[in-house]
This record gives C-alpha cells, sequence and structure tokens, in this order.
C-alpha cells in the first residue's frame, strides 16, 4: 500500500456513506446505465441521442437516467425544450473507466 493511501475501518465508515457506496456500485451494476455513463464519458447527449445512439427507447433511457441523476452521477442543461446530459462526478466515471480498461483486458 502506498503511503497515502488511505485506509477506511468498516467502524469509521456511518450509515449514509455505507448507503451512498452501494448505491454506488448498484448503479454501476446495471448494463443500460454502464453504456449510458460510458456514452457521456466525454460529451453531452439530450435524450433521444442517448437512445439513438444506445439502441434503447426513450422512456427506458428516461428512467435510466432519473435514476443516475438522484445519485448525482448525471447532471443536466436544458437548451430551449431540450435537456442535454452529461456526466456529474469524475470519481465515478474514473472508476467506471478502469474497470471497463481492466475488463478489456482480460
Amino acid at each position: 500500500m502506498e503511503e497515502n493511501e488511505t485506509v477506511y475501518n468498516t467502524k469509521d465508515l456511518d450509515e449514509e456513506t455505507l448507503f451512498v457506496v452501494s448505491q454506488t456500485f448498484k448503479a454501476l451494476s446495471d448494463p443500460t446505465r454502464i453504456r449510458i455513463l460510458n456514452l457521456l464519458f466525454l460529451k453531452e447527449y439530450s435524450v433521444n441521442d442517448i437512445a439513438e445512439n444506445l439502441h434503447l427507447r426513450q422512456s427506458t433511457v428516461s428512467h435510466q437516467l432519473r435514476f443516475l441523476k438522484n445519485l448525482r452521477l448525471v447532471k443536466y442543461r436544458r437548451e430551449g425544450t431540450t435537456l442535454y446530459y452529461s456526466h456529474d462526478d469524475a470519481h465515478v466515471m474514473n472508476m467506471l473507466k478502469e474497470t471497463i480498461d481492466h475488463a478489456c483486458h482480460h
């Protein structure tokens, strides 16, 4: 272990922290949410653009974006009547990228 790494003992983790960590992993356990976050890694997209790019129904995309937004993993900006989504947590996005890289090298 490197010198500047912090080790968290289970007794040091409060209930809120444990909940947020478990919800983050829950978010990353769904293939559709992984695909959406991966698409949003470098660029923002509207719901329609996400649905088109990933060959998903708009309702499916909207449902998953709502889940991700509630966890503050995505955010949106409004332009007229269109909402454009982008990722909202660089830590989680980097963890996702590292996990994808790991999976691709096996």
